[in-house]
């Protein structure tokens, strides 16, 4: 592919860049709010889940940093039509996959409802989707 038929961006890269700001944003605003325990934030939360999340390892709020903020830098990076975004992307799965090791080997709390599974769901379907179309545009050339 020449430079000339690289250089256009193909109009759904904006699209999905512009809604994975979004969603990885939101999971960065999620995180900092978390661990700073944000009062308002954390109002809703009951107590046994903070207590869980208290007792949190630290290479499991590190997988949550790592998966968040690959994300959001990935989002970025895919917008600026970057090769680096598939980098991004696959560092923000490793944080994924650590954070969600945490979640299979500890006991969840009584409060953990079956939203939380629909959301770990939504959330690793959203971060293989992100690495996979990136992957596909990088492999077309629509990255540089």
């Amino acid at each position: 592919m020449t430079r000339t038929a690289a250089a256009r961006a193909p109009v759904h890269l904006w699209l999905v860049g512009v809604l994975a700001i979004a969603w990885n944003g939101f999971g960065c605003l999620d995180y900092a709010m978390t661990v700073t325990r944000d009062p308002a934030w954390m109002a809703p939360v009951p107590p046994a889940v903070v207590d869980w999340l208290d007792a949190a390892p630290v290479w499991a709020l590190a997988g949550w940093a790592f998966g968040v903020g690959g994300g959001l830098l990935g989002a970025l990076l895919l917008v600026m039509r970057s090769r680096w975004a598939v980098h991004a992307f696959a560092l923000s799965l490793l944080g994924l996959a650590a954070n969600q090791a945490y979640l299979l080997l500890s006991p969840i709390p009584a409060a953990a409802t079956l939203g939380d599974l629909a959301l770990r769901l939504a959330i690793w379907t959203a971060a293989l989707v992100q690495f996979f179309y990136t992957a596909r545009l990088r492999g077309r050339g629509a990255l540089t």
